[in-house]
Parts: C-alpha cells; structure tokens; sequence
C-alpha cells in the first residue's frame, strides 16, 4: 500500500473533531469525575481533553483521599490546551477549593470559552464532602454567571441554598433561587428523590420551566451519573442543539446509560454506567472554520 509523504497534501478538505475539555477532578475507579467525562466525550462522537483540577483516591466504596494540584498548574493545563488544540466546549466538575475556583474563573475570562456547563460537585454518591468549607460561595461569586448552565443535584442545590429541597413541587422554587443567585440556566436534577419517576426542571430567567420525567431504572449503579449527564449535555451544546433540546438529548443518554449499567457489578460498592452502549462515530467539522475561530 503506497504511503502518503509528509509534504504531500490529502485531497479531501482536513477536518477536525468536536473539542470538548473537561475541568474537574481524577477518579482513581473511572467511574466518574475526569474519566467519566472522556468517556461520555467519546461515546457522544468528541473529541475529549482534560485540565485535572483534583486526584482522588476512592473506588465504588467511596472516597479515601483528595490532592489538589496547584492552581497555576490548573490554569497552565487549560492555556496549553486551548492554545494549540481549541475548544468547542466545557464542562467543569469538581473544584476542590477556592483557590482553584479563581483560577479557572481567571482561565475563563483569558479564553472566553462556550459553552460553559458547570456542574457543582460537592458531595460524592458515598456522601463524601469533596469542596472545602468556604468554597462554596467562590463558586456562586465567580462562575455561576459564566456558565452557560449549572447542574445541581437536590443535595447540592440544599448546600447551596441553606435549605433542603423535600420533593418535586419544592423544585421549581429551588431553581429560581439558583438563578437569583446569577445563574443563567439551571438544570436541577431530582434523581436522589424517591418515587417511580426521575424528575429533572430546568429553569431560565424569563421563560417556562421544563420538567423532564423518566421511569426510574431500579438499580444501585449511579456512581457518575451527574458527571454523565452534564458532560452529554457540553456535548450536545457543541454540536449546536438549543438548550432545551440539549436538556433532552443529555438525559435521555444518561437514563440509557444507566438502563445499560443496572446489571453491572464493577467493584463491592455503587458501580458506574455504562456509557459505550451505544458508540457514535467521531463528529467534525471543516479545519478552516475552526482556524478562523
């Protein structure tokens, strides 16, 4: 087979994949944070980059231990990234600390990126605390309002808020606290209440509420679900889709990815989902859009 010499140019028009970069933090068992997030990149059809805010020691029994990297180091990772490589989308996850809040903050404000969906990891499936007290109003300060959507759980939303959020018609009031806060849209999700329905609302200034129902899949396996969802709904929100179809197509993946994993048994704890149920081959676009950009 006749090789192609470097010099030589292909005839097709080059092209190059959806860029999706991830900030958030390592899980050491890949079920979620970091390798959750690549994964569901990969599994969406994109082109996954990471910025390893956090190392975790934990497992499907929970979280052992938490190193933060330095925050220089942080931004360093995001600058290389999007200097040489571009980004067509982000999501952040777990920012352990204040110092780490304004430093992606600053990186955000250097690069300009979008769209920014922003899911404020606080507590792990184990109940582990994975922010350092005070960290939580740096992030309301300094990112709400860059992100073009967040993606509180019920437990996070309670943190947040200084209140607890008792069942499904205690949402809509819930979200609108989170956009008062500066929020631009809020994806609130309702999966840790109980019930026979998963019922997730997403709210924006100004416009109607949409609750999103699904069957609840009986199953344990949700170790990474928060991190699946908002890392399918950047993909989505790369791809072009509005918001409220972004919403729709990001949950319905997650519920099937979940659907896929409710069999497993991926160590003695909460096991993962099985996000590479159904793999879509790799989404690009023209080389020469991406280099005026």
């Amino acid at each position: 087979m006749m090789m192609m010499q470097e010099n030589q140019t292909p005839s097709a028009p080059l092209r190059a994949p959806l860029r999706l970069l991830t900030i958030a933090g390592s899980d050491s068992g890949g079920g979620a944070g970091i390798q959750a997030d690549l994964k569901t990149f990969a599994a969406l059809g994109c082109y996954g980059m990471s910025a390893v805010a956090a190392l975790t020691a934990q497992n499907t029994l929970g979280v052992e231990g938490i190193y933060s990297v330095p925050p220089y180091f942080l931004g360093a990772q995001i600058d290389a990234v999007a200097a040489d490589i571009g980004v067509d989308a982000v999501k952040i996850g777990m920012l352990h600390s204040a110092a780490l809040i304004r430093e992606v903050a600053r990186a955000l404000g250097r690069h300009a990126f979008a769209p920014v969906v922003l899911d404020p990891v606080m507590v792990s499936a184990s109940g582990a605390r994975l922010m350092e007290a005070g960290a939580e109003q740096a992030l309301v300060q300094l990112l709400f309002a860059r992100a073009d959507v967040i993606t509180p759980n019920l437990d996070e939303a309670a943190l947040l808020l200084g209140r607890e959020v008792c069942g499904v018609p205690d949402m809509p009031a819930a979200a609108q606290a989170l956009l008062a806060f500066g929020a631009r849209a809020v994806l609130l999700k309702g999966g840790h209440l109980p019930g026979a329905e998963v019922c997730d609302l997403l709210a924006r200034p100004g416009a109607p509420t949409l609750m999103l129902r699904a069957p609840r899949v009986p199953t344990r396996n949700l170790h990474g679900a928060g991190c699946t969802l908002s890392s399918a709904l950047a993909a989505h929100l790369a791809q072009g889709l509005a918001l409220e179809d972004a919403v729709r197509a990001a949950c319905d993946f997650t519920h099937r990815a979940i659907e896929n994993g409710a069999t497993w048994r991926v160590g003695a704890g909460i096991s993962p989902l099985d996000v590479g149920f159904a793999p879509r081959a790799t989404l690009s676009q023209p080389l020469k859009k991406i280099m005026k950009n």
